[in-house]
């Protein structure tokens, strides 16, 4: 070992007996985590006037076409695509593309 201050001497790395090894990840600790579901059907821009005309019944025109898939946000990422579905006169969300880890990241740039 230097004596040199200048010089930092490290222990040499060992395998933690405590870890599990690299390719058994146990997910157990996170899965009552909880997280925000958000489904998009679509957006719209408009003007602050137009916006406090709004009355009940009114109509406001989205930017996709009735019919195009919705996107499936966890936490602000998008996840997933899908469709609406209707079950025992409820709505819900049939997923029918997930967005895949690289896709992912790549959104992130």
């Amino acid at each position: 070992m230097s004596t040199d201050p200048t010089t930092a001497a490290f222990d040499p790395l060992t395998a933690d007996a405590g870890s599990p090894p690299a390719g058994d990840l146990n997910l157990d600790v996170i899965l009552d985590v909880p997280v925000q579901l958000s489904l998009e059907v679509g957006r719209t821009r408009m003007p602050i006037r137009n916006l406090l005309a709004l009355t009940p019944g009114a109509v406001v025109e989205l930017e996709r076409a009735a019919g195009e898939p919705l996107d499936v946000y966890v936490n602000g990422t998008l996840i997933a695509h899908g469709e609406v579905v209707v079950v025992n006169d409820r709505f819900g969300v049939r997923l029918t593309d997930v967005v895949s880890p690289a896709e992912r990241i790549k959104r992130l740039k």
